[in-house]
């Protein structure tokens, strides 16, 4: 339904894609900017943050198309709206992912995508065809852990009633995180997004790993192919989550 009701306007469809697509490219400004001051930042060459980035932006592009629109559940405990679609016989997740499907965010999909192009074909990687086989495990793996922590937000929001921002602070700002290279943050901060909240698994390692780059924790190699499992576990957790919050909702009363 939201689908049909952008593309009957499309030319405001467009216009509003292409500012998503400038909003999120000077984000990568901001980057080309720092290296016409440094040659490297945190080791990492240009071409090698881009990489870094476009495989973040790419899967977070994806899970904010698909699941982006849990930051609106708080709205709808506050204002009691949720109970009209407790009432319907669909699942509540996937209507509140659907409400107010938002096309225009493919804006930021088509961005990272082309970073990630513009990446691979200035890096001078050895291609086999383990790394070959990792790039679409690693997006579609990210795609799951961003979409596990939108979730996992969203149940949060029970608790705290209007948390949005809260949740904002780790998916919108997980990926920002995620574009620079784990050598310019602190160690602990590293172990925090590797073992804790695990999104060093959307692109720390296994860009490390077709980069032939030594992970700042020093893990294993076979860490890099990982990224499946701990986004299955990530979506588990989260599903456990939102379960757990659904059954704690109460209405407003009125």
């Amino acid at each position: 339904m939201w689908i049909r009701s952008t593309m009957a306007y499309r030319a405001s469809f467009a216009m509003t894609t292409f500012g998503n697509f400038t909003a999120t490219f000077f984000d990568f400004v901001a980057i080309t900017l720092m290296f016409s001051r440094v040659d490297a930042l945190g080791g990492w060459s240009l071409p090698e943050v881009a990489f870094l980035y476009g495989l973040s932006a790419v899967s977070f592009g994806l899970a904010d198309l698909v699941i982006g629109s849990m930051d609106r559940l708080g709205r709808r405990l506050r204002d009691g709206t949720l109970d009209t679609l407790l009432v319907r016989p669909a699942p509540v997740l996937a209507q509140v992912a659907a409400d107010r499907f938002a096309l225009r965010r493919l804006g930021r999909v088509t961005q990272g995508s082309l970073v990630l192009g513009w990446s691979l074909s200035r890096l001078e990687v050895h291609w086999t065809a383990e790394k070959l086989l990792l790039m679409p495990v690693a997006v579609l793996s990210g795609f799951g852990i961003f979409c596990a922590v939108f979730v996992a937000g969203a149940a949060f929001q029970f608790v705290a009633q209007d948390a949005s921002e809260v949740q904002n602070a780790f998916t919108y700002g997980g990926t920002t995180l995620l574009q620079y290279p784990p050598t310019v943050f602190g160690r602990e901060l590293v172990r925090g997004v590797t073992f804790v909240l695990p999104l060093a698994f959307v692109n720390w390692l296994p860009a490390s790993y077709v980069l032939g780059r030594a992970y700042p924790l020093r893990l294993p190699v076979w860490v890099a192919w990982t990224p499946p499992l701990v986004a299955v576990g990530c979506c588990a957790l989260a599903g456990l989550a939102w379960r757990a919050g659904l059954r704690s909702y109460r209405s407003t009363g009125s």
